[in-house]
């Protein structure tokens, strides 16, 4: 199950605040809730979250499991500005197809359905949501999105989590150069996959470390590769691994 905490940030400078820290920019609150990241200084992947306002404050929803750890690193940064951080008391709810009224369409892929945040906890979610992330090569935190990824590499273009126009934020400048100054050689992709194997295999090709497999779903996964390795098919334990290009 998608075990998710919601946060609620208030205080007179939340948005300031949060502008100077994270990927994307938090003016677009104003039209809707955004998906966005806190980098390390070297530009390297933390946590992702959606943000969304709420009256005058705004809400943070990020897995359970780094939660901790993302309250500890807000407080760090906040210093002496007018931010409060505390648990909403609200759940997450999720599914495909129109959104409801309370709800939104998750500003990732409008493939991944909606989002919506309500008292009582939802029991009646039976979406493969694996199956829909690889379809549509979303990453996950704590799969494909580890400490050691950038984001770029990881898809946050294409996912709307990133903005290149709002000016700096930590980890601002290893972002912006990896997007004008290099072609990306190493990055998420689809593949398709002839047998299962365990997550976290290496792919090989002619010998050669070529990738990582991660979420496996109907005979598809996520992986991370190198592009200039992954022209041809590649070996992942017993299984057979070609590259999707058609995403």
């Amino acid at each position: 199950m998608n075990e998710r905490r919601i946060l609620r940030l208030t205080g007179h400078d939340t948005k300031t605040f949060l502008q100077g820290l994270v990927t994307n920019d938090v003016n677009k609150l104003e039209k809707g809730p955004i998906y966005a990241a806190i980098l390390t200084p070297q530009g390297k992947f933390m946590v992702d979250f959606f943000l969304m306002a709420q009256g005058d404050s705004v809400l943070l929803d990020v897995a359970a499991e780094p939660a901790d750890a993302l309250v500890q690193r807000l407080a760090m940064y906040k210093l002496r500005a007018d931010v409060s951080i505390a648990a909403s008391g609200l759940n997450l709810h999720r599914g495909l197809g129109v959104p409801p009224e309370d709800g939104y369409t998750d500003p990732r892929d409008a493939h991944m359905g909606w989002r919506a945040y309500r008292e009582q906890p939802q029991t009646d979610d039976t979406t493969d949501w694996d199956a829909v992330r690889v379809a549509h090569m979303i990453p996950e935190t704590g799969r494909e999105l580890t400490p050691d990824s950038f984001i770029l590499e990881m898809g946050f273009e294409r996912l709307n989590g990133v903005d290149f126009r709002k000016g700096c934020y930590v980890g601002q400048e290893v972002t912006a150069r990896m997007k004008h100054k290099t072609e990306l050689r190493k990055g998420l992709a689809k593949i398709a996959i002839s047998a299962p194997v365990e997550t976290g295999t290496e792919i090989s090709a002619d010998g050669k470390p070529a990738g990582t497999i991660f979420t496996q779903s109907g005979g598809h996964a996520l992986a991370y590769l190198r592009f200039d390795r992954a022209k041809t098919a590649m070996q992942a334990g017993g299984a057979t691994v070609t590259m999707v290009t058609d995403s």
